[in-house]
């Protein structure tokens, strides 16, 4: 995320890092991404980490509560820890374990603390379009995760979308939106406009998510796109492993590209032929989850800033391009 949260106390996080057996000298907000707030730290010895801070509120995907989130968050990084450590994983960028074990660590009510080493190379950036040599050897990495046996703190994440009931409730009656910020009464009008569109796509995506064959689930990064690698000579090395569960290739694929020959290559490497339809399936998904995220976001109390415009514009980007 670009903007700081208001409501947490830095001091929290220094606390929280002695879990770690970091003292910390520096501490420096860095604004990026989307979703997570992220700082860097240099420990009294002149060591250097990454931080990442969860919201436990706004991480649907995980949970419906901060508890639940939390948990869910712990398994998800205790997998990409176990990926890295025991499944031999080097391009795993995996949390590090503070001295009682723990990946995750909650901070206040709100925020959960995870920290890892700090690590250089060349970052993408969502909306890249990755070069054929780069397309190759995402889609080799992908190919050994999937292959490797999953971690039993793997959780199974199928092709739900998680607040798709509450999504159709407002989009059918968008003035239940309310008014608790600055972008509420526009997101009712966006609502409006697209409303029967949206509420078209959420039926046939429930419908066609029903229809798929769980029987082969795999480990799944979930969210392989660009902007969570990192480039180094050896090749791409993947952040951001909340997502990380059991479910079929497709929903990691979608991301990398539908190109014939690159698809070839994987099923070479991992003896799995996609499926077209599932690719389609996730990247359908994909809209209609961030349109869920977005549309709570806008519905709970909020402020502007960088991280709401920014959203604002793409759900208006997104409610476009479903009627297309």
């Amino acid at each position: 995320m670009w903007d700081r949260p208001v409501d947490l106390d830095e001091h929290s996080i220094q606390d929280a890092l002695t879990e770690w057996g970091i003292h910390t000298a520096a501490l420096a907000h860095v604004p990026l991404g989307f979703g997570d707030h992220h700082w860097s730290t240099t420990d009294t010895s002149g060591r250097r980490w990454f931080l990442t801070l969860a919201d436990l509120e706004h991480k649907p995907f995980l949970g419906a509560d901060p508890d639940t989130v939390l948990r869910s968050l712990g398994l998800a990084m205790d997998t990409a820890a176990r990926l890295h450590d025991e499944g031999g994983l080097g391009f795993v960028v995996a949390p590090l374990r503070s001295v009682r074990g723990a990946t995750a660590r909650r901070v206040g009510d709100r925020y959960a603390l995870s920290v890892f080493p700090y690590t250089r190379g060349t970052p993408g950036h969502f909306g890249q379009t990755l070069e054929p040599e780069q397309r190759a050897r995402v889609l080799d990495a992908l190919a050994r995760l999937h292959g490797r046996t999953p971690p039993d703190t793997a959780r199974a994440v199928p092709p739900d979308l998680a607040g798709a009931d509450r999504l159709a409730e407002l989009a059918a009656a968008p003035e239940k939106i309310g008014d608790q910020g600055p972008f509420a009464e526009l997101t009712a009008e966006l609502l409006t406009e697209h409303g029967a569109v949206l509420l078209g796509r959420l039926e046939e995506f429930g419908r066609r998510a029903a229809e798929v064959d769980g029987s082969r689930l795999v480990t799944t990064h979930g969210e392989p796109h660009p902007g969570n690698l990192l480039w180094r000579e050896a090749g791409p090395l993947f952040v951001d492993w909340d997502t990380v569960g059991l479910a079929v290739p497709e929903r990691d694929l979608w991301l990398v590209g539908d190109d014939p020959e690159d698809l070839a290559r994987y099923t070479e490497a991992a003896g799995h032929t996609p499926d077209p339809a599932l690719l389609a399936l996730y990247r359908l998904r994909w809209d209609l989850q961030d349109v869920v995220e977005f549309v709570d976001w806008f519905a709970a109390p909020h402020r502007r800033g960088a991280d709401t415009e920014q959203a604002w514009r793409d759900l208006g980007a997104i409610l476009a391009g479903l009627g297309r």
